[in-house]
């Protein structure tokens, strides 16, 4: 299982600047589940010494240290020396190695480390390692787990009764030393410790930290580690949904329902799936896909793939949302108003702040800052359009978006001359003098001139009529050349005149009783 933590440690980091193939990582063997290659492969380094190139390699990080050792078998032993780990598992874990009296190496004592200080700082989200700290209550967890419990200062665990010969042997404190510095005692003659207590006490009895920590590496060491494995590539496969699950659904009264109201707030959705909110039945990639930042944070892009930072970014996200909600709110705006400025001004703030979010978290002002300059831009869009039925149309123009992206008032002048050269042809085709036409051209053409009907691009491809006028009408439109204009007057015309002449051979009083092309 080492290398498969090691795989795991460091897949979501940065490559190492030496030994390592920058290509995707397809020469990087552990990268492809493989063992390193026994020929060197790590170029120019391995031409120094090894005293060199552990000077060199002590300035990586653990991850890119991983990667490095991955390359070929004589990196990956220069790697897993001591002087090397010792320096991390120092910075790590706020404690020097116990060396030489830990019965495991620095880079094994770390792994172990590594692993379950993963899956402690993370335990309210785990529910795998919750069961096997709080499945047997009242009865304590079992000893594999409380022994590297011992290790933290403060616990998620209920009182539990634990005996003299068990509490020596997780905290190596004598049975004298406890009664000693007793704590309180009940009318059952129990003494009572506080978990904190118990820590200091060990800290105090043992020397310092770091003898706490060779304290329980001695324990651990002749144990089985494969139920720790396991978990931790549970959990490395579930983090960012079980980070999410925990932060949509587990937050305390009233946060909870505020929560709930700004995610749903203006969103359509299932009201049958939101119905099952934070219960087992609940459907959370629906509710993720409701916000694009949700999934890309179940997916592991905010951040750099860091579950805490990622996190952090989308609580920031979502407070920001909760005072877009209060400022729209305040506005003496109709209910479509409100829900088009609000969406538009949350898809303004994803687009412009997507790349970076997916480099460092972002917090609240920034976003906050970006959403006001967004809401600036929908507000003038909305003065420029002066009802839904026009903004409904310019939704689906280039202009729209590269107005909401730079904010230049060109783009606003641009999307007011779409709308009134199809104020144009809307009012042309409605004069009186040009009834007729209007009955011996197909219907489906006279729905194209309509003034609400928008243009998709299916409809400018094809030989068929309504494609043919689609694109003198789109060319029109966005040039506003008069050619055009007179080009698609031309074309009703003509057609509504070959109508009219087919009508005539077969005699009909009505063009309407005849099927029309």
């Amino acid at each position: 299982m080492a290398l498969v933590w090691e795989r795991d440690l460091q897949e979501p980091r940065i490559s190492a600047s030496v030994g390592v193939d920058q290509q995707g990582g397809q020469g990087n063997p552990a990268l492809r589940g493989e063992a390193p290659t026994k020929d060197g492969s790590g170029g120019e380094l391995l031409h120094f010494s090894e005293e060199v190139i552990i000077l060199i390699l002590k300035w990586l990080d653990p991850f890119s240290l991983l990667k490095v050792g991955s390359t070929c078998w004589k990196l990956f032993r220069i790697c897993s020396c001591n002087s090397l780990w010792r320096h991390h598992f120092q910075v790590s874990f706020g404690a020097a190695f116990p060396s030489p009296a830990c019965p495991m190496s620095a880079k094994e004592a770390f792994r172990l480390l590594f692993m379950w200080k993963t899956l402690y700082r993370n335990v309210q989200c785990n529910p795998s390692l919750l069961e096997r700290l709080v499945g047997e209550l009242p009865y304590p967890p079992a000893t594999y787990w409380m022994q590297w419990l011992v290790l933290e200062e403060s616990v998620p665990l209920p009182a539990l009764r634990l005996g003299w010969a068990y509490v020596e042997g997780l905290w190596g404190i004598p049975r004298e030393e406890l009664e000693e510095n007793q704590g309180a005692m009940d009318e059952e003659n129990i003494l009572w410790f506080e978990w904190k207590d118990l820590y200091h006490l060990a800290v105090l009895y043992h020397g310092g930290v770091t003898m706490v920590f060779q304290y329980v590496l001695n324990k651990q060491c002749t144990c089985d580690h494969s139920e720790l494995e396991t978990l931790f590539q549970e959990y490395r496969e579930n983090r960012f949904h079980w980070r999410f699950v925990s932060w949509l659904f587990h937050q305390p009264e009233p946060l909870d329902k505020q929560l709930r109201a700004i995610y749903l707030q203006w969103r359509p959705h299932c009201k049958r799936k939101v119905s099952y909110w934070g219960q087992a039945a609940c459907d959370v990639p629906y509710l993720a896909s409701l916000h694009p930042i949700a999934s890309d944070f179940c997916l592991g892009k905010l951040a750099q793939g860091d579950e805490n930072n990622g996190i952090q970014t989308l609580e920031n996200y979502f407070s920001m949302c909760k005072s877009l909600v209060a400022w729209i709110l305040g506005r003496d705006w109709g209910r479509m108003k409100r829900r088009k400025v609000y969406e538009d001004t949350l898809e303004g703030v994803y687009r412009q702040l997507r790349n970076e979010m997916c480099k460092t978290p972002i917090d609240h002002d920034q976003f906050w800052q970006v959403a006001k300059v967004q809401m600036t831009c929908v507000c003038t869009l909305l003065d420029a359009t002066t009802n839904y039925v026009n903004w409904s149309l310019i939704k689906t123009l280039p202009y729209y978006r590269l107005y909401l992206l730079s904010g230049n008032d060109v783009y606003i002048e641009l999307i007011k001359g779409f709308l009134h050269r199809k104020r144009q042809v809307h009012d042309w085709v409605h004069l009186e003098e040009n009834a007729w036409i209007m009955q011996l051209v197909p219907e489906a053409l006279c729905t194209l001139l309509e003034f609400d009907t928008k243009m998709t691009e299916d409809i400018l491809h094809g030989d068929s009529l309504v494609s043919q006028l689609s694109r003198v009408l789109w060319l029109y439109l966005h040039s506003g050349q008069h050619v055009y204009l007179d080009s698609l007057k031309s074309m009703l015309l003509t057609w509504a005149n070959a109508n009219m002449d087919y009508f005539s051979t077969l005699g009909a009083a009505s063009p309407s009783s005849h099927p029309v092309w």
